[in-house]
């Protein structure tokens, strides 16, 4: 058993934030109140000046494991969630081969069991992700898919989509979307505006997220199916989800660290390591993401961890690669820049960063309470320290540098420790 003795806990379920002990034995919370170290316990954790929390949830992670693990694998994954605070993560299926049958799923998930933390998989949407067919996907669910998804491209073709919603809706799984026409776009990674402009490009409109973004909720309300947004990055693109949430469409969204935090001035600071799809967009857009998380309308921050190397990211900016790093740095970032300018409060931040994913997934992590698992992360919300040390394996972030607040002391997934700030 283990006590972990004078936390502060942040409910996301109740919205509370209270000083508790938490008792926690196997693999769940056998309670939380006052308790005194009596000697039986395993292990005491003096959490004094500590926030404890349900584990985080990451909806959207690239361990590029098959096929590229080069720029980063399940085990050096699992290890850079575990010292963000993350204790369940969501693989997407854009592997080598991509995850578009039940033997790559199956080394997917036993390799995850290696792990410390729960490694989940969805699977494509398409074979290959090419857009042309869909996936078994009856069959993926029953090798344990947790849903559905193309990210890294979009599903064009409508009709194929709509059977995929069909499927996934009779399966009682979620389809995740990236949601990117590409003929609006000229180049990705970059907005169409003033960055782009100086650079001499065109980039990626606005138009190209919300666009498919309506088509798609329009597919999910014929066919009933639930559908994710994924990475929404523009101020449209939440009006639209707002307005569709209130017509009934069964459709969730989420948002990453760096669209809340950065805007497309820093593609002229930090050039390749500000490329991601969709591209950080302008202040307007920004703030509507931070109106987005404090109202509902987007339900959940996932990272899109996208590991490079750094010789992929050295490339001339139209040919290098999109995506950073954000399993390490999220739980700060929005301590940094939610909580501390008061957009939301910490227990609001672990509903967008542990409750609501979970729920995405039907799993029952996410909770502050007896018979909860045991997965926690301890965190000094007051720790000042500067991004840079990274456990993944590419260090491709536009944070490097960068001081943030709040700082992961320990995390611990079924009832085990697996990482200590020392």
């Amino acid at each position: 058993m283990i006590l972990i003795k004078g936390a502060r806990v942040a409910d996301p379920e109740r919205l509370v934030l209270y000083e508790g002990d938490i008792v926690l034995e196997g693999d769940r919370i056998a309670g939380i109140g006052t308790y005194e170290d009596d000697g039986s316990y395993d292990s005491v954790i003096d959490a004094s000046g500590l926030t404890a929390a349900p584990g985080l949830v990451d909806v959207h992670v690239h361990f590029r494991d098959p096929g590229l693990t080069y720029k980063e694998d399940i085990l050096t994954g699992a290890a850079a969630a575990a010292a963000g605070g993350y204790t369940t993560v969501v693989c997407m299926a854009n592997t080598k081969p991509a995850i578009d049958n039940a033997d790559t799923l199956e080394y997917v998930l036993a390799k995850g069991r290696e792990t410390g933390i729960h490694v989940l998989a969805a699977a494509a949407v398409s074979m290959g992700l090419s857009g042309k067919e869909t996936v078994p996907m009856e069959a993926l669910a029953a090798a344990g898919a947790c849903g559905f998804t193309d990210d890294g491209k979009p599903v064009t073709d409508a009709a194929l989509l709509r059977e995929a919603l069909e499927r996934a809706a009779a399966l009682h799984l979620p389809v995740s979307l990236h949601e990117e026409d590409p003929s609006l776009i000229r180049q990705s990674g970059i907005n169409h505006g003033a960055a782009a402009e100086s650079l001499g490009l065109y980039g990626a409109p606005a138009a190209a997220e919300t666009s498919l973004t309506a088509r798609d909720c329009m597919l999910a309300l014929d066919t009933g199916a639930a559908i994710h947004i994924q990475h929404v990055s523009s101020a449209d693109t939440v009006s639209l989800i707002r307005a569709m949430k209130g017509i009934g469409v069964p459709v969730t969204a989420e948002v990453t660290p760096h669209h809340f935090t950065l805007t497309e001035e820093a593609v002229t600071e930090k050039g390749t390591l500000a490329k991601m799809n969709p591209p950080l967009r302008g202040e307007r857009d920004r703030l509507a993401l931070i109106r987005g998380l404090q109202d509902g309308t987007i339900d959940m921050i996932a990272t899109d961890h996208a590991p490079h190397s750094a010789e992929e990211k050295d490339r001339p900016f139209t040919e290098a690669p999109s995506g950073i790093i954000g399993l390490e740095t999220a739980l700060a970032l929005g301590i940094t820049e939610l909580v501390e300018k008061r957009y939301l409060t910490l227990p609001e931040l672990m509903a967008k960063m542990s409750l609501n994913p979970a729920r995405l997934y039907h799993l029952e992590c996410g909770r502050m309470e007896a018979g909860a698992p045991a997965d926690l992360v301890l965190f000094d919300p007051e720790e000042k320290w500067t991004a840079g040390r990274f456990r993944s394996r590419s260090a491709n972030s536009p944070f490097i540098g960068r001081e943030l607040k709040g700082r992961v002391k320990y995390t611990i997934c079924g009832g085990n420790i697996i990482y200590r700030d020392l």
